[in-house]
């Protein structure tokens, strides 16, 4: 023990100077990110995609927006351990089934925050890396549509931000009520006809969007029909101008504009230093952006498809096929953290310190876990399960880390660092929410 007190106290004095490489482990802090690390956004574009990422008139039944589950009041999530898409009421942990709507079952993983995803580093989405930039792809991007992906995304966040509205769970709706979730169903996703050549369609009728989109895209203004992926690229566009996080304290630290003391001090050291956290939470934005297996519990119907019965996550496995990679998922940057939760890729943890010791000794924590500390509407009459998954004994064994109990003030310590990554700047937004949509539907608030 006295060795790593001492190791912890050795990196401190580097921290006190203000040093920008820590003495422990010979593990460096990141750089600050800067202006090259993003690409530049129109501000037109941004102001129109704003509308549209409040705008439910992108959802199969017009009722749920972008915002629904990535809104500014939980920190662009949505507060729920797993969401409420089609079938739901209500915004963040007030929202609730709808009982003449029924979910056919929750969105089987946590809504992850919106942050820094338009950094240029950013080349793999969402928790599996089901979607990446591959320049072997005529669309230049690796997808789940694979040889039916649409060319002309302007970058990886267009094309993320636009596979919810193909979700039945999510925004498409339950088969049969809209032309959207018809052509779903189907398996008529792009080319005309499809549910985006829809979605597209639907938004250029409305003169106010057909206005803006001609303001912002010569060959529209030309005569060009608007197209999906020119909502998807405003949308993007909104998305990266809204959300760029670079101005918390542990920024401005790193920045040499102030210092880090306290507990925040002896945090950062700790997850530089002898904690190992940042050998996957590194870099700029606190992510290594790879796959690793944590043993996180899981919790809901599983992310298996509709005709299987099984409720299994397997994560990256179910993107790549190969056995070594179940229940690995991928590293989720930290800005704004303390303020994203529930934590997890199945939002199984409602409390941070909670979230933090189970993280540190994933293989015992994964047998102690109680789903009570979820946050999870009642869901009745649809298919879902509400408690553990069966398959902990497997994701346990899966696991890449050794187990290492936290003590309590470390705990402490982290929470207080992982506090310095909050950028008010960010959580606040920069257009907000707008006081209407061109469609005439209500704004999520």
């Amino acid at each position: 023990m006295k060795a790593r007190i001492g190791t912890i106290a050795a990196a401190l004095a580097v921290v006190a100077t203000g040093g920008l490489a820590l003495a422990a482990g010979g593990l460096a802090l990141p750089r600050a990110p800067v202006d090259a690390d993003y690409r530049a956004v129109d501000p037109a574009e941004a102001k129109l995609g704003q509308l549209l990422f409040y705008d439910p008139i992108l959802s199969g039944n017009r009722n749920i927006a972008c915002a629904t589950c990535h809104h500014p009041r939980f920190a662009t999530s949505d507060g729920l351990s797993l969401s409420l898409g089609e079938g739901g009421t209500g915004l963040g942990p007030e929202r609730v089934v709808d009982p003449v709507n029924l979910p056919e079952q929750r969105v089987p993983r946590n809504a992850q925050a919106l942050f820094n995803l338009g950094a240029r580093e950013f080349t793999v989405m969402f928790h599996d890396g089901r979607i990446e930039v591959d320049p072997t792809r005529p669309s230049g991007l690796r997808t789940p549509l694979e040889d039916e992906m649409t060319a002309g995304f302007a970058s990886l966040l267009s094309a993320q931000t636009m596979f919810p509205v193909l979700s039945p769970d999510e925004m498409a709706g339950h088969y049969g009520e809209s032309d959207v979730s018809k052509a779903v169903r189907l398996g008529r996703l792009t080319g005309p006809g499809g549910a985006w050549d829809i979605i597209a369609q639907r938004v250029a009728a409305i003169p106010d969007y057909a206005a803006m989109f001609a303001a912002v895209e010569p060959e529209i203004a030309a005569g060009r029909e608007i197209g999906f992926t020119d909502i998807s690229d405003a949308v993007a566009a909104f998305v990266e101008a809204e959300w760029r996080s670079d101005d918390s304290p542990f920024d401005a630290f790193l920045r040499g504009e102030a210092a880090l003391s306290g507990d925040a001090a002896r945090g950062m050291a700790l997850f530089y230093g002898p904690l190992g956290c940042a050998a996957c939470h590194s870099g700029a934005f606190q992510t290594d952006h790879r796959f690793h297996a944590m043993g996180e519990p899981q919790i809901g119907p599983g992310k298996g498809a509709r005709f299987e019965r099984h409720r299994r996550d397997e994560g990256r496995m179910e993107v790549t096929g190969r056995a070594e990679d179940a229940f690995h998922f991928r590293t989720p940057s930290l800005r704004n953290v303390t303020e994203t939760g529930p934590w997890g890729h199945a939002g199984a943890h409602r409390d941070l310190a909670a979230f933090l010791r189970d993280h540190a000794e994933p293989s015992r924590a994964i047998g102690r876990y109680d789903v009570a500390a979820a946050v999870l509407p009642p869901l009745d009459g649809a298919r879902d399960f509400d408690g553990l998954m069966s398959d902990g004994v497997e994701i346990a064994a899966a696991v890449e880390v050794a187990d290492r109990a936290l003590g309590e003030a470390e705990v402490t310590a982290l929470l207080a660092f992982l506090a310095a990554l909050r950028d008010e700047t960010a959580l606040s937004g920069r257009l907000g929410i707008p006081a209407s949509v061109p469609s005439g539907l209500p704004v999520p608030r």
